[in-house]
């Protein structure tokens, strides 16, 4: 009998689970207090730094070596386990892990043999407004209280920013990035324009749509018109990012935009006001607004 008894308690599993957290694919029961988390997405690094976790692996940066520059201190021993795009699972189950964060739009093909590694949280969609991920994340980490403050402080910085700026937000500003093959004019449900929006700006009406961006080229530079561009370059490198950027705004239409005329055109970070996707940079993002209007 006590043998028996010794052999069912080893099959009992030796985590302890906190709570059930339903997500983009399901519901799953999590850990209490994980201390090996690894975090597939951009956003999802930025969320899990905010609340003092740091992860055992993270999926690389967009732009960086492995990781953007404004997060790379924080991210201490971090193994890199691949683009958000390109996990490499072989690495994700070295590190054990007893938590993964990953995004459906990025990781639902994959979801099974992510489930199969450790207890995995999926958020749904990646567009403009990162605080839905950001609670989810912070749920599923046990860390509600840290996520309530992170956001309430970003908040903060919003109300603050808004006030001072005053009635500067009734310019239109337009937001433009420069990419090898193609030029986008963002819209609303983008990273910029969640923020932008945050804080009270107006847009050009094309760009005031719920909608991610429009996708073109040379030929809808009329259309990136406003009181103020803001505008950022995809360039991994290899320098064909800020040659395409350089031939657009060399071009007689560009030259003829009003902003251009006014001298109210702002070159901004990549990584801050798009790629990076997440809290911190959003803070960061406020911060560039104040410098640029003169408000720091």
């Amino acid at each position: 009998m006590l043998r028996s008894i010794l052999a069912a308690l080893l099959l009992v599993p030796t985590t302890l689970f906190a709570d059930t957290i339903s997500h983009a694919m399901g519901e799953t029961d999590v850990p209490d207090d994980p201390q090996r988390v690894v975090v597939l997405t951009n956003e999802g690094t930025e969320a899990v730094l905010a609340i003092g976790v740091t992860p055992v692996g993270a999926s690389q940066s967009w732009l960086g070596d492995p990781w953007y520059p404004h997060i790379t201190d924080a991210m201490g021993d971090a193994m890199n386990v691949g683009k958000e795009s390109a996990i490499n699972l072989e690495l994700v189950a070295a590190l054990e892990p007893d938590l993964i964060l990953a995004n459906k739009q990025r990781h639902e093909d994959i979801y099974p043999q992510l489930s199969a590694i450790a207890p995995t949280v999926v958020s749904e969609r990646l567009r403009g407004d990162w605080r839905r991920n950001f609670e989810l994340y912070a749920s599923a980490l046990g860390r509600d209280e840290e996520g309530t403050a992170a956001l309430s402080a970003f908040e903060d910085n919003v109300a603050a920013l808004a006030e001072k700026l005053g009635d500067i937000t009734d310019e239109k500003v337009s937001v433009i990035r420069f990419l090898p093959t193609q030029i986008r004019i963002y819209q609303l449900d983008s990273f910029s324009g969640f923020i932008l929006g945050a804080v009270g700006f107006d847009r050009p009406d094309i760009q005031n749509v719920d909608e991610f961006a429009i996708r073109t080229g040379k030929e809808s530079i009329p259309d990136m018109d406003g009181d103020r561009i803001f505008h950022f370059t995809w360039d991994t490198g290899d320098g064909e990012g800020v040659a395409a950027r350089d031939d657009a705004m060399s071009d007689p239409l560009w030259q003829s935009l009003s902003a251009v005329k006014a001298g109210r055109v702002h070159e901004v970070s990549d990584p801050i006001w798009n790629t990076a996707g997440g809290i911190i940079a959003a803070n960061l993002m406020l911060e560039d607004i104040a410098r640029i209007y003169g408000l720091e």
